[in-house]
Parts: structure tokens; sequence; C-alpha cells
């Protein structure tokens, strides 16, 4: 059975900059409050008129991870989008970058496994590679939480973390032994779904209810984030899926070349690197930068990453995610 591996890389991020100071004029928060928190300085949101959304970031990201690939659109013979913010309700953003790709109509797959989803994506086409299916698979995280976000004092909590962005990898068989996605990992706990969740709108609470409601303190409609609980959930379960990922393939963490986290909270990760006694220059954070853009966070920093010299050819790489389901994920590649 044919292995598979990145091929490609690329990703893009919005250019106007929201610092922690530019946040306090909206809401009862600091610098220092932030950056103690979740190690977030800064982070990029769209503007309006500027032409970025979750499907156009997706895609401008794609364009250079199939540019990096050596490849033309017209060699994707496959789409698989992660995101939580799609530009419309329905239909996903998958079909809207076959779209502004201009590729004949091939499959798009649209994943909603939020901080998760890049790993899940990324095994989805991994599957598809193994098996023969498709050639050249297009795996794409991509976010706007900004448009959704409580930027007063009472959504403090969860809007100081959140940041828009995309990246984007394409995925292609090998036959070298050894070499790209050694294994996937992904799992999830359902019964702590709404522990961070952004519960309306959905058929159980339509627009038409929000609209009679008429409440200007009715939450419902912003994400929630029971922040301690999943911090705590989160430190757990990036270990075990890292020790998983290692386990399965003979390794153990000294091994590792790179860890690229999700990027949740800066805390997490140091964390998580102290746990497995890494060093600095093992592991990736940007979160600084760019706060928990979910979905589209593993690609962006694995881009710059890479963009940096920091992933060589023959390297050990973990992947390793947690988020909102509850799901959590990993995967080891060999660059």
């Amino acid at each position: 059975m044919k292995q598979s591996k990145i091929v490609g890389i690329g990703h893009f991020v919005p250019e106007n900059v929201v610092t922690n100071d530019e946040l306090s004029e909206l809401m009862d928060t600091n610098d220092a409050w932030i950056t103690e928190r979740t190690g977030i300085k800064e982070r990029r949101h769209i503007v309006k008129g500027d032409g970025n959304s979750t499907s156009t970031m997706g895609t401008k990201a794609a364009r250079m991870a199939i540019k990096n690939a050596g490849l033309t659109p017209d060699d994707i013979d496959f789409i698989v989008f992660a995101t939580l913010s799609p530009d419309y309700y329905f239909p996903g953003p998958g079909v809207q970058v076959q779209e502004q790709l201009g590729i004949k109509e091939i499959g798009a797959l649209d994943v909603r496994n939020q901080c998760s989803g890049f790993v899940y994506g990324l095994s989805v086409a991994d599957q598809f590679i193994k098996t023969g299916m498709y050639k050249n698979i297009l795996v794409i995280g991509s976010e706007v939480h900004s448009a959704g976000l409580d930027m007063t004092t009472r959504g403090r909590g969860v809007s100081v973390i959140f940041g828009d962005g995309a990246g984007a990898v394409v995925m292609q068989a090998t036959d070298e032994k050894d070499k790209g996605i050694l294994s996937t990992h992904l799992h999830s706990e359902g019964k702590h779904a709404e522990e961070l969740a952004l519960i309306s709108p959905g058929t159980l609470d339509w627009v038409d209810k929000f609209i009679e409601r008429n409440d200007p303190e009715d939450t419902r409609y912003y994400p929630y984030m029971n922040g301690n609980f999943v911090f705590k959930h989160a430190i757990v379960r990036f270990s075990e899926v890292i020790m998983e990922a290692l386990q399965t393939n003979g390794y153990q963490p000294s091994d590792i070349d790179l860890l690229v986290p999700h990027q949740a909270n800066l805390r997490i990760s140091q964390m998580v690197q102290k746990q497995f006694q890494l060093p600095d220059s093992s592991v990736y954070n940007n979160i600084q930068k760019y706060g928990n853009t979910t979905a589209a966070s593993i690609p962006i920093a694995l881009s710059e990453a890479w963009q940096e010299g920091k992933v060589k050819e023959g390297d050990l790489i973990c992947l390793a995610a947690f988020g909102s389901g509850f799901t959590w994920a990993s995967a080891l590649i060999r660059w």
C-alpha cells in the first residue's frame, strides 16, 4: 500500500492586525491580562470589504500550497475543507474553493471537527490516497471568527482568544517506505459537547425564535467556552494522543524533531512541552501573533515553520489538536 505525503504547503492571514491594547478599548481587559492567560499578543481580523472570507482565504492558502507543490489547480482531484465558520450555513466552502480555483467537477468534502478539523481532514485524505482513489488532495483549514464574537466585556473570555486565517497542504502518494504520514489518531467525547460550543442558530433554536425573543442579553448566538474545564481536558488529551502516535510507530518523545500543536493556548503548549521534556527548538508556536484560528492553526503554524527552515527532509513531525466536541487527534509524519 502506498503512503501519502505532504508535497506543498501554504497559508494566508488578513493584513489587519488587532492588538491586545486595541481590544482594551472595546472591553474591560488589558495586554497583561490576555498575555498571562493565553500568551496572545495580537491576532488578525478580516475587514468588511477586503475580499476575505473563510472560502477566499482558504483559496489563497491553497494556491500557495499548489504552487509550492509544483502543481497547477487542474492537478487537484479532491478537496477536504475543515472549518467551523463557513461562508454560508450551507453549502460548505469546499465547493466554493473548487469554483474559485477553476477546477472541474471534482469532489469536495467539508469537515466539521473544529480545532481538530485539519488533522481529521489530513486523516481522510491519507486514507483516500493509500487506497489509490485520488492522487493529489487539497486539505484546507480556514476560519473567520471575528464576525461572530461578542466584542464586549461580557464576551471577553472568548473574544480575546480567536483570530482569522487559513492554511492548506497538498497531499500526494509516495512509494518511499517510512516516509510521509506514518499514522493518524482520531478521538471524540460528545458528553462534553456543550462545554465549548455555539448553540444557536441551530434546528433546535432557529433564527425566528431569536427574532421573537429580541433580547439584547441573549448570548446563545455567541460562542461559549468553559475555559478551566476545557484547559484541564486539553492537557490530558494532548499528551495522550501524542503518545499514541509515538508508540504506534515505535518512537519516544525525544525522537520528535518538531511538535506543531493546535494553537489553543500558549500555556497548554508549554505544559505539554514540559511534560515531554522537549527543547524550545522542537515545539512551534505562533499563537502570540495569530490567536486561536481553530482548524487553520496547525496548517498556518506548519507553513510558517516550513518557511523558516524548521521543517527539514527526514524530520519527524507530530501534529496534535484538541477542541470542541470534545474531539482530539494527532498525526505523525516523516517529512
